[in-house]
């Protein structure tokens, strides 16, 4: 049985929609010393922005872009999907890990989110992922845009996992090339968020 190619962009949207007020009542709780501010302006968001925290104190202010595991409900995953290419449009477009169009200062990624009813959300996990420090720490692994970019243009046709040299595929990460069940075929960098609070690259906070 073939799984049909198609977009899930206007489902996820509204998934998230709900999400959002399950995460904003975790962020009230759990980051106290924060006040923060959801981004409506789509041309803001485009910019990997979702949320605005500033400092109730120092009134540092950074840019934060939810992810959510939307795909997975009912289930905790160990891993979480970087996004390196996407296609659209006939041509392959930058993904957003590696895309210095983007403002993002953090990624929370939302994983482990259960529901008791459809789209009534219950529960979750967040990490927060700090972007600058993430691919800091993937250079100094020789994992950078153009050395994936090299590997992904020499794979073109692969749909299935891809090892690399650098990471250990079970505890820390591979690629994965998605060709054959989304529309957007993408190509992301799976790696374990473990790994990720290990290596003081992210936090977990609830």
């Amino acid at each position: 049985m073939s799984i049909p190619k198609k977009s899930t962009f206007k489902s996820d949207l509204q998934k998230e929609q709900k999400l959002s007020l399950l995460l904003d009542r975790y962020y009230d709780k759990h980051l106290k010393n924060y006040n923060f501010k959801r981004v409506t302006d789509l041309d803001r968001q485009m910019k990997g922005i979702d949320l605005v925290f500033t400092h109730k104190v120092s009134r540092e202010t950074f840019f934060v872009d939810e992810k959510a595991q939307l795909d997975y409900i009912n289930e905790e995953l160990p891993t979480f999907a970087f996004e390196l290419i996407y296609h659209k449009q006939g041509a392959n477009k930058k993904g957003w890990l590696f895309d210095q169009t983007k403002k993002t200062n953090f990624y929370a990624l939302v994983t482990a989110i259960y529901t008791d009813e459809p789209d009534m959300f219950t529960s979750c996990k967040i990490t927060f992922v700090n972007r600058e420090k993430l691919i800091s720490f993937l250079g100094s692994r020789s994992i950078s845009q153009k050395s994936l970019e090299s590997i992904i243009a020499l794979n073109e046709e692969k749909h299935s996992k891809l090892e690399l040299e650098t990471l250990h595929p079970k505890k820390e990460g591979y690629l994965y090339f998605s060709k054959q069940n989304k529309a957007e075929k993408p190509v992301n960098l799976i790696l374990k968020l473990d790994f990720l609070i290990e290596n003081g690259v992210a936090k977990r906070f609830v």
